[in-house]
């Protein structure tokens, strides 16, 4: 029996499973103070005879195993969170072996192992909600580094006719302040939900994600790119990013994955909303082999 926890900016998803991706028990809680949300964390995972525990966290986080913040969320905009021993927290209630890593990589892993990207030893997954998070696996292992990569904040070339500042408290116009959801509603007024039948929302939105995808696929050359996140529910929106990313790439990149086949190249999670919460249970199996 597996433990997971998909720690996100707007709520927390805990499970219970297995090593093979099966679900048998979740709940969602919002994301309050440390102090109230873990309470409801330790409480759901009390009752069950856990071996392992994986975690998949919004960040900044600290990733390496010889700092003394190793399992700290850190210089998180939630300044309630800031400086939170998470690892440390579950341990002193579970002392079981626990993965640590961003919700965003948890969510490679488990699109990687049990969903759209199964069988490839690379793939990139971009949620674009809240706030925009990217994680990576590249030639079959997650992708860290000096921290972990933080592409939601890359800079993005500004469209010709937008005039918006941005809203990322750290860097304006990077994508997360262009093309995130509160981005979304300080330009427009109104939630993504409330403008669905407006063209040039997601037009906009496409150019600015769009561009990030194609600088990925440069980059990381990925073989598989999953996108995720409330504002991709806008079904709308992806053939928008395809057929952007197919422009902005110019024929450079002479592959069928992308000349011919960008419907299967850039898709949806498989795994739906639990790619997360699946991908936090293949890192709780990793740290127990």
């Amino acid at each position: 029996m597996l433990g997971a926890i998909e720690a996100g900016g707007t709520k927390f998803v805990c499970a219970v499973g297995d090593e093979h991706g099966n679900i048998h028990e979740r709940a969602v809680f919002p994301t309050t103070t440390p102090e109230e949300t873990m309470a409801h964390v330790i409480d759901f995972f009390r009752p069950h005879r856990i071996e392992a525990i994986g975690i998949g966290s919004f960040g900044p986080i600290d990733l390496r195993p010889d700092s003394p913040t190793y399992g700290y969320i850190t210089s998180t905009p939630k300044q309630a969170w800031a400086n939170f021993d998470f690892v440390g927290a579950m341990k002193r209630h579970f002392p079981v072996p626990i993965g640590f890593d961003t919700d965003v990589n948890a969510a490679a892993l488990g699109e990687q192992r049990w969903g759209a990207a199964r069988g490839l030893d690379s793939c990139l997954y971009m949620t674009v909600g809240t706030g925009i998070g990217v994680g990576a696996i590249v030639e079959g292992r997650l992708l860290h580094g000096l921290l972990h990569p933080e592409m939601g904040h890359i800079l993005v070339r500004r469209h010709p006719d937008d005039t918006f500042a941005g809203v990322c408290p750290y860097h304006g116009d990077c994508l997360e302040g262009m093309a995130s959801g509160p981005a979304i509603e300080r330009r427009w007024g109104k939630k993504g939900a409330e403008l669905a039948d407006r063209h040039e929302v997601w037009e906009l939105e496409a150019f600015y994600l769009a561009q990030a995808i194609t600088n990925y696929i440069l980059v990381l050359s990925p073989k598989k790119v999953i996108t995720g996140g409330g504002v991709m529910k806008q079904t709308h929106v992806l053939p928008l990013v395809r057929r952007h990313v197919q422009k902005w790439l110019g024929g450079y990149i002479r592959h069928e994955a992308i000349l011919e086949k960008i419907d299967e190249y850039i898709v949806p999670p498989a795994l739906g909303d639990n790619a997360g919460v699946a991908g936090a249970l293949a890192l709780a199996a990793v740290a127990n082999e």
